[in-house]
């Protein structure tokens, strides 16, 4: 599908002129992100750990659930950290126990969901067996804002519940002890956007600050700012994994634990990154870890664990201090993530062929598959969304029960179409551009697809809703160089809401076309502009045989004029390093 190119306009002259101290290029890229004022650039381009980090007693319930943790380590209850199967559930889960335990209570206990079993947050049979532990105080973490009844349940059995989440807030609350959620309408938090391990921190580092007002150290010897950041490498992988805004707070954490997390003392990481080959044997690493690598390597292998089998492999290898132990769940969660990737291949080829029997023009995609696993259909969903840029629901039926997951487009919130016609669902919930849902039975799959193209007809009043690619400027290929990258690497880190900035260069001359990879599914091209200077662009996956897509290898010829649209990265290479300009999409010159 050819995407429809948007440059973003230039800032207006008063933005100029109020901040003359920045250059041009850094004023448009700011202005676009929608950091206009002079406390929000400070904070975006100079993010500062004392001064950009909230006090986490900003949220509404946070000293009423301190006060109780305390009296539950004092006292040596039995406190249970429920979790979450993905990478930001499992990062949540790491981060709480590991100051439970650093704090003083004997036994750590945790509760990881098993996603086919158990299914997504608090569910009545997991509170019947707390209470059964004789469980004391559960604390969720990246789940239970939904969880009315639950909670409810925990509340008879005697169990105290603190909630930490932050996905979609209900308009009724659960009865909980506390609850730690930056969106609830009764709690001014800054920061809005932090992901379930970003919480979680909030809640250790506020026990952490409770507990230094009257010691020099953590019980375990620690200082408390040192064992503190060291938890900031979890923050930046559950951040970048979860698809937060990295913006605010949420990108300071980010940036300090990318520090934190390039020289990681969990052994279980540190095996984690040599599986991923992303270290050397020796432990050196091959590149710095960025963003970049947490969204392609580290987060797919966490989140592979609650895919495949049980996220509680992922958690183990985060708290682990045994190196064979540590090895062998590396191991293993590899295995896992090419396992995933296979299963997930053929299953998007069965999705393909029910889509295209039937469903060509339809503006939103559903797909039912029978014994498909739960793990795997969000990642189908989002393959297929990308394809053919229409809102995408995979279902499955399992032992009678159907369980969806979906992937939505900008301007399409699917989880309030979701929650527009509850009356279908037994359980759902998510953010605005994807979503998991159980429907109450197979009678409900008909008018719920009527329903959401319905709802879908009613957003975009008719329209098909284009797939767009913001460009945040014009730019001569000579005007690419080491200076533009250092002004860059003041944006660092990149993720949502501040993606990578894209430049569009016009007219450039192909002198020669080349196809890389095995299969010869990547383009190298090299071109020039005003001058004789020929630069080296590459791109990915622009010579794949798929449908709706050019093939750019046999489409292109020496000679002739092209736009390109790209990033600018670094190439690293037996100790050299280059400036790479890394093709996002191609027109031919008009």
């Amino acid at each position: 599908m050819e995407k429809e190119w948007i440059i973003q306009p230039e800032a207006p002259e008063s933005f100029f002129a109020e901040h003359p101290e920045l250059p041009k290029v850094v004023a448009n890229l700011l202005y676009h992100r929608g950091i206009i004022d002079s406390k929000k650039i400070d904070e975006f381009l100079n993010p500062d750990y004392t001064q950009d980090v909230h006090d986490p007693f900003l949220f509404f319930d946070m000293k009423k659930a301190v006060d109780r943790i305390f009296e539950a380590i004092e006292k040596q209850e039995r406190i249970v950290v429920h979790g979450d199967y993905d990478a930001d559930g499992v990062c949540s889960s790491a981060i709480l126990n590991s100051t439970l335990k650093a704090l003083g209570l004997n036994k750590t206990n945790i509760f990881l969901p098993h996603r086919e079993v158990d299914g997504y947050g608090l569910n009545k049979n997991t509170v019947q067996l707390l209470a059964d532990e004789k469980t004391d105080l559960v604390i969720t973490c990246d789940c239970g804002i939904t969880n009315i009844e639950e909670v409810e349940m925990a509340n008879e059995k005697g169990i105290d519940v603190i909630i930490s989440d932050h996905h979609s807030v209900p308009d009724i609350l659960p009865p909980a002890f506390a609850i730690i959620h930056p969106q609830r309408k009764d709690d001014n938090y800054p920061d809005q956007g932090l992901c379930g391990a970003g919480v979680a921190f909030k809640i250790a580092q506020a026990l952490i600050k409770k507990h230094a007002e009257n010691n020099e150290k953590m019980p375990n010897g620690d200082s408390h700012e040192g064992f503190e950041k060291w938890m900031l490498g979890l923050v930046a992988i559950a951040t970048v994994a979860d698809m937060v805004p990295l913006l605010g707070e949420s990108r300071t954490l980010t940036k300090y634990g990318l520090v934190v997390l390039n020289k990681t003392k969990r052994i279980g990481l540190q095996k984690l990154l040599l599986e991923a080959r992303l270290v050397e044997e020796n432990g050196d690493k091959k590149h710095e870890l960025d963003t970049e690598t947490i969204g392609f390597k580290i987060a797919p292998r966490i989140n592979a664990a609650g895919r495949m089998n049980h996220a509680n492999v992922a958690y183990n290898l985060m708290m682990t201090d045994d190196p064979i132990e540590a090895a062998d769940l590396a191991f293993e969660l590899n295995k896992n993530n090419q396992d995933r990737q296979k299963i997930t291949e053929n299953l998007v080829k069965q999705a393909l062929e029910q889509i295209e029997k039937n469903q060509k023009d339809s503006p939103v995609l559903f797909v039912l598959g029978n014994g498909w696993s739960t793990g795997i259909i969000g990642l189908i969903a989002g393959k297929i969304k990308e394809k053919f840029y229409k809102p995408t629901l995979i279902m499955t039926e399992n032992d009678g029960e159907i369980t969806g997951s979906g992937r939505s487009i900008e301007g399409f919130s699917i989880v309030d179409a979701l929650q527009s016609m509850p009356e279908h669902f037994s359980k759902f919930g998510g953010h605005p551009m994807a979503c998991g849902f159980t429907l109450k039975s197979k009678s409900d799959i008909e008018p719920f697809k009527e329903k959401m193209v319905q709802k879908f007809n009613e957003v975009f009043s008719g329209e098909k809703p284009k797939s767009t690619i913001l460009i945040d400027t014009q730019i001569n290929l000579e005007d690419v160089n080491w200076e533009l990258h250092d002004i860059l690497e003041k944006f660092q880190p990149f993720g949502q809401s501040n993606e990578k900035p894209r430049y569009l260069a016009k007219g450039l001359s192909i002198t020669s076309i080349k196809p890389m990879g095995k299969n010869g599914n990547h383009i190298t091209l090299m071109v020039k502009h005003n001058t004789e200077n020929i630069r080296k662009t590459i791109g990915w996956n622009l010579c794949a045989e798929t449908d709706g897509h050019t093939n750019w290898c046999k489409t292109l010829k020496q000679g002739d004029k092209v736009d390109l649209v790209f990033e600018v990265d670094i190439n690293e290479w037996n100790g050299n390093r280059e400036l790479q300009l890394t093709i996002k999409d191609i027109h031919l010159s008009s």
